[in-house]
């Protein structure tokens, strides 16, 4: 919305930096909100989140130098270090010191690497199995004998003299960075710090100054390998992304903000540039529209919503049931297996930017997975894009207004969009170019539609019991097609769905959160709670220390912080553990007791119970809790959602734009177009109409309306 830009004082921002588009969500003191949107600079991000603010504030009459001095609040999130890893355009020159015999590790990995990020049909019938190439090569790593067993005891002393070898010819190699990983660090890690020391000496003998990364020190968690690929790609991806983030802080100093700007991680919180790790922050832009959905969830008070979002690259969808949404530990990257937390989430390589091509074997259509990116299609006028794209085919039948794409930053051509179509597609497959751009669009939206579908029955539950979210760029000109045949109970669309993921951004605590490996045996009659209980004690204090340390490198009053201990707890002998909430149950001074032990128990069978309804419960085998976590939360500004006066169901008539025809199924539709921002909360679109602005189109096909209600939120609804 926009209002007066004597009223308006920007308070909160929050960017998402995606692959094509750049979007920015801006809240001022008084809870209105404005949205932006800028193409992607990869080279150097200051220019379209700076650009992308801009865009936003002009919305209200506002020079970004006015505005930006007034932010209390900046969260940036992006894909800059997964694209980097996609792309293997990170940084090398990376030594490894491993135990000995295990220098082969990052090459062998692990089987699922290989099916990891494959199509699933791909996986299904085993056509695309194949091992991601090693982001450090075998020369580059080094074994060094010595060994802790799984109870963290030394069985085998650590050989100091190889330890002093391998660093010498790592130094020898020219590696920029030493990543030190051996088994069961995450236990005890003497070893490794013993060879932090080693290094030390050497480098003060050389002169030389060279950072040693230890797997104890980033993540002691359980597992040698996600534990090593994960501090192999901080290296490789996430590191060299610091200085772009700083770039980004400096892009909004130099435009007067005095806030300092802060990135999104991947299961939730917001950490400064200068956390130790920011390889927790790898996929901070898909996930922030889940943020914003559990956000939303809260405020309106929906106990199951699934989020979509629908961008240039890709279709990201994630649950929230009864107010949870799961996070995983046993995801990947790029094919590689890592032990990040990270917001569970599910995507699929089909965006508006997605290629369209025939296979001349099959003589079928073929989408994605890869995508003109920020290019956007053929028939944008200033790309080199020679492969027709989703966007073209949207074009052609009518849903796309060409001299208002971007806010007619980006120049649109139909015709050309259409005898592209014509040439590349249609034709070959001996078809009419329109029947075959609304065919273009059945697949992908079927495809994002089986992707829905298999999320939700795959967990036991039916759509009938779900709202659906529909964001992006893309969701709102898509969410009819891929929603059809579901039944959710309802279909929202926030006015603001284009920068809905920079929304969530804004609605992330600032928080640092810390992880590790506990593996505690709990008996069934809880005999031994109390020796559960002080090793539960000493952790979390341990993790307590860390967060409180983090807000205070960044100037937090470490008084002003809220600890979140939580532990994951699964049966004895269970594959999967659940993430149990004890803030209620540990005491910040005395910690937990045996009694409290117990208690803990009931919330993790409370948990098992929303999370795992069909599944059967084990208590008689006794419980492990698998990991520790704690997660210091510090003060933050938060946006609100509108909250407006409903005015009749018609809308105004300056709303009103004219008539443009759209195909919708089999045949063309005289549809009303609308300008988005004149629609008032109460106004009842109906269809066939198509909702422009700037930043995204709602397409309400015939037989569907849209009421927009005091919450500026459309109600996609079948009539």
């Amino acid at each position: 919305m926009s209002a007066d830009g004597d009223r308006n004082r920007p308070r909160l921002l929050a960017m998402d930096t995606g692959g094509t588009m750049t979007d920015t969500f801006v809240v001022d003191d008084e809870a209105n909100y404005t949205v932006g949107k800028a193409q992607t600079t990869p080279d150097d991000e200051s220019v379209c989140t700076t650009n992308s603010f801009a865009d936003a504030v002009g919305n209200w009459g506002i020079e970004p130098t006015d505005g930006a001095g007034k932010l209390e609040g900046i969260v940036y999130s992006g894909t800059a270090m997964l694209n980097r890893l996609l792309e293997r355009e990170g940084s090398g020159d990376i030594g490894v010191i491993t135990n000995g015999g295990m220098e082969d590790q990052l090459r062998f990995g692990r089987g699922i690497q290989s099916w990891a990020d494959r199509s699933y049909a791909g996986r299904l019938h085993a056509r695309e199995h194949e091992h991601p190439e090693p982001l450090v090569p075998r020369e580059n790593i080094r074994g060094v004998r010595g060994r802790m067993n799984m109870a963290g005891l030394p069985t085998l002393p650590l050989y100091e003299d190889e330890a002093y070898e391998a660093i010498q010819d790592l130094l020898d190699r020219g590696v920029r960075v030493i990543c030190v990983c051996l088994v069961y660090s995450y236990l005890n890690d003497n070893h490794e710090q013993k060879i932090k020391d080693i290094a030390e000496e050497v480098m003060e003998e050389r002169g030389e100054s060279v950072p040693i990364w230890l797997s104890s020190e980033q993540k002691p968690i359980r597992g040698e390998l996600p534990r090593l690929n994960t501090l192999v790609i901080e290296a490789y991806a996430a590191e060299p992304s610091r200085e772009q983030l700083r770039q980004v802080d400096d892009g909004f100093a130099e435009l007067g903000s005095e806030s300092p700007v802060r990135v999104l991680t991947s299961s939730g919180g917001t950490v400064a540039p200068e956390h130790d790790w920011l390889v927790d922050t790898m996929l901070s832009g898909p996930i922030g529209g889940i943020f914003g959905g559990e956000f939303l969830a809260e405020e309106l008070d929906i106990d199951n919503l699934v989020c979509s979002d629908v961008g240039g690259t890709s279709f990201d969808v994630g649950l929230i049931t009864e107010g949870h949404y799961p996070t995983r530990w046993d995801q990947s990257l790029a094919q590689f297996m890592v032990n990040i937390p990270m917001t569970a989430m599910d995507t699929i390589g089909s965006g508006t930017g997605s290629y369209v091509r025939v296979d001349r074997t099959s003589e079928r259509i073929e989408v994605g997975p890869d995508s003109a990116g920020y290019k956007v299609g053929y028939s944008n006028m200033d790309s080199d894009v020679d492969t027709v794209t989703v966007t073209d085919c949207t074009l052609a039948l009518g849903y796309l207004n060409p001299d208002s794409f971007l806010g007619g930053d980006i120049p649109m051509d139909r015709d050309v969009a259409i005898d592209a179509i014509d040439e590349q597609i249609a034709s070959p497959l001996d078809e009419d170019p329109i029947e075959t751009a609304r065919g273009v669009l059945d697949i992908v939206e079927r495809d994002m539609s089986n992707e829905l579908r298999g999320l939700i029955l795959g967990l036991g539950y039916s759509p009938e019991n779900y709202t659906l979210m529909s964001y992006g760029g893309g969701g709102p000109l898509h969410a009819a097609g891929y929603s059809r045949g579901l039944e959710f109970e309802d279909i929202l669309i926030p006015q603001w769905a284009a920068a809905f993921s920079a929304f969530g951004c804004a609605c992330a605590d600032s928080a640092y959160r810390y992880d590790q490996s506990v593996d505690e045996i709990l008996q069934p009659d809880f005999s031994n709670a109390s020796s559960v209980a002080y090793s539960i004690n000493d952790t979390l204090e341990t993790l307590r220390e860390r967060a409180e340390a983090a807000f205070d490198r960044d100037g937090v009053d470490p008084d002003t912080v809220e600890f979140q201990p939580s532990l994951r707890i699964q049966y004895l002998g269970m594959l999967d553990d659940l993430e149990v909430d004890i803030s209620e149950v540990w005491d910040g001074e005395a910690g937990i007791d045996a009694e409290g032990v117990e208690d803990i128990i009931d919330r993790y069978e409370a948990k098992f119970d929303q999370v795992f309804q069909r599944a059967a419960k084990s208590p008689e085998n006794g419980y492990q809790i698998t990991m520790a976590i704690g997660v210091g939360v510090g003060p933050s500004a938060k946006p609100t959602i509108p909250q407006e006066e409903l005015q009749d169901e018609t809308p105004p008539e300056d709303a009103h734009k004219g008539t443009r025809d759209i195909y919708w199924d089999d045949g063309w539709h005289a549809a009303d177009l609308w300008q988005m921002r004149d629609i008032q909360p109460g106004n009842r679109i109906e269809g066939p109409s198509v909702i422009e602005a700037p930043a995204t189109t709602i397409l309400v096909p015939p037989g569907y309306e849209a009421p927009l209600d005091e919450n500026r939120i459309y109600h996609l609804q079948e009539q």
